[in-house]
């Protein structure tokens, strides 16, 4: 009898594991990547005509973190391909998150603790990515390449400034369209402490970093870290080496003190990959008037998000305003879209709702020219300026 209760109770131990492990992973991703449910604004014949015409870039989503597969419509979250080609998403930037600090908020976090190690755990990932932060982001760029070569085609990978002409040659006539891919960092944390680390994450197909995320890292500060400091020797060093290698520098979490010392010395153009203006929403991580021309200078973007935390509202009015002020500011050619999708935000519309937008943006009163510009054009602009060449013609970019 004591040997048939073991064995029920190993079963049944075994059962709550395995469904931990199935379950667990969406339910939490479930409760973070939410769409609010409020009303969504109406759309003209005349949005929808436009929308259709658009080139439309994200400069920012992190939808690589979770484990579904990036090819199939999923049920949670706010985007995969099905809903990119319904957006009509032209190049899509997937940033690889390593770690983030328990209790994370806006203010002040140490980097001594981290939820994402949960997180690796409970999908399964390969062991290597249970204490390593760049095989965690290693991993991530191996996701995004089994997608692409997956997809027959409807995912094409980009890493170089040729890559980009190739891209939207493919694209046209095609309906859906194929959707392009960069790949970037959240937070180089996952350098570990060395510098070259930063040519593996090249290797391995990174195109866009940012220096840090919610905590100071020995490379900067960030802004919802402690210390909130500049750049370190060794930040300065990663700057310049990022630069050599053709990858876009990302202010996205900075402090103030690291924003100021990353524009000081850029050779070309910065991104803001993801947030707001702190001119229509005064929060912390959102840029200063000083620090949006300080980007307008390098000849830079700024992409404006869609939650709360960036814009003071899921209303994709919200957006629309905080866009228009970069736009009044520093002139139309420094405004991008940065959604922040799948990471840990709540917003009123998916990927595939970016109509949304483009409708929004014509209330405010931006011309045509205006919304292709601050839709995608800008931010393709920036990389083609930032990525290396492929060193060979256009013509022979490889493309599916």
């Amino acid at each position: 009898m004591k040997k048939t209760v073991l064995i029920i109770v190993g079963l049944v131990l075994l059962i709550g594991i395995a469904g931990f492990f199935q379950f667990a992973p969406g339910i939490a991703e479930r409760s973070m990547n939410q769409i609010d449910g409020e009303p969504l604004i109406e759309v003209s014949d005349e949005a929808k005509a436009l929308h259709a015409t658009l080139t439309i870039v994200d400069l920012h989503s992190d939808t690589l973190l979770w484990n579904r597969n990036l090819l199939d419509r999923a049920d949670r979250g706010h985007m995969d391909l099905p809903r990119l080609a319904e957006g009509n998403v032209a190049l899509q930037v997937f940033s690889s998150v390593t770690k983030t600090p328990k209790g994370q908020n806006y203010d002040a976090n140490d980097a001594d603790s981290d939820n994402i190690t949960t997180l690796v755990i409970a999908q399964l990932q390969p062991t290597r990515t249970w204490t390593s932060l760049l095989e965690r982001s290693l991993w991530h760029a191996e996701k995004l390449d089994r997608a692409i070569a997956d997809s027959n085609g409807e995912l094409v990978k980009v890493a170089y400034a040729d890559h980009i002409d190739g891209l939207l040659r493919y694209q046209s006539g095609k309906d859906p369209k194929p959707v392009g891919a960069l790949l970037s960092v959240e937070g180089l944390q996952n350098l570990e402490g060395d510098i070259y680390n930063l040519d593996k994450l090249r290797s391995a197909g990174f195109r866009m970093a940012s220096l840090t995320h919610f905590f100071d890292t020995d490379l900067a500060g960030s802004m919802h870290g402690i210390e909130k400091g500049g750049l370190t020797e060794k930040g300065r060093a990663v700057v310049r080496r990022m630069e050599e290698l053709g990858m876009v520098v990302d202010i996205a979490h900075c402090s103030h003190a690291c924003v100021a010392d990353i524009l000081s010395m850029s050779r070309r153009p910065v991104v803001s990959s993801h947030g707001g203006v702190q001119a229509t929403c005064d929060v912390n991580r959102n840029l200063t008037d000083q620090e949006i021309r300080g980007v307008a200078k390098t000849g830079g973007v700024i992409g404006i998000g869609y939650w709360d935390g960036a814009v003071c509202g899921t209303s994709p009015r919200d957006t629309a305003r905080a866009m228009k002020h970069v736009r009044d500011l520093v002139g139309i050619e420094h405004v991008a879209l940065g959604s922040d999708y799948d990471g840990a935000v709540t917003v009123r519309f998916d990927t595939s709702q970016l109509v949304q937008v483009t409708q929004a943006l014509m209330d405010e009163g931006f011309t045509e020219d205006e919304i292709r510009a601050a839709m995608g054009e800008n931010a393709l602009r920036v990389l083609r300026e930032d990525l290396e060449p492929l060193r060979m013609s256009v013509d022979s970019v490889p493309v599916p």
